[in-house]
């Protein structure tokens, strides 16, 4: 698949020092080891844009990558089983907080779950708080590679059933499922956003 020219911009734990231009923003969240780094630089085509890493919570504040100079993906904190400290942990949850009721040009959300769990309190949280916003989403199912075909079409299945209102897509950097289907569902966002038909991530 051919690379995305990407340029990182920057870590910020404060959001008042984000970028600040009018590009799109596509955020991508979900619980720490989920593998939002292996996602990202499968959708941009690089192996080392994004850190990966074995030990959850690596990412530590919002990490901002430019897009074709068109828009940014932004890396939130994961939650769950980050190891650190609980005021490290609680300021983490603040950034993303503010970061995600403020920016106004937030207009599509990536939302992580692996495809072995269910989902916890803390997804369902997020969940709630995007669809309380009405904030454009979907649904990534990753590490599909590592379930069989029939286990991942039951767990699409029932995830589609709970979640009838989310775009939903498995994904596998080994395989590579999935990754056509939500760079189609990000160009789209950012066009409608272009266009005008979208405002903070929700349709006119």
């Amino acid at each position: 698949m051919k690379s995305r020219r990407t340029e990182f911009i920057g870590s910020f734990s404060d959001v008042r020092k984000i970028p600040s231009d009018s590009r799109p923003q596509i955020a991508f969240g979900g619980r720490s080891n989920v593998g939002k780094s292996t996602l990202l630089n499968s959708l941009v085509g690089q192996k080392k844009l994004a850190r990966t890493s074995k030990t959850p919570g690596r990412t530590q504040a919002l990490n901002f990558f430019l897009i074709n100079d068109r828009y940014y993906f932004v890396d939130l904190p994961g939650y769950g089983f980050a190891k650190a400290p609980e005021n490290v942990r609680l300021a983490w949850g603040k950034v993303v907080d503010k970061y995600l009721n403020t920016v106004d040009n937030l207009c599509g959300f990536v939302f992580l779950l692996d495809c072995r769990r269910d989902p916890k309190e803390e997804d369902l949280m997020l969940l709630e708080w995007l669809e309380d916003r009405k904030l454009t989403y979907i649904m990534v199912l990753t590490k599909a590679d590592k379930i069989g075909r029939g286990a991942l079409a039951k767990k699409m299945s029932d995830m589609k059933q709970a979640f009838k209102s989310a775009d939903m897509v498995p994904f596998s950097a080994q395989t590579g499922i999935g990754i056509a289907e939500i760079l189609k569902w990000v160009d789209n966002i950012v066009e409608k956003y272009k266009s005008g038909q979208m405002v903070r991530g929700s349709e006119k």
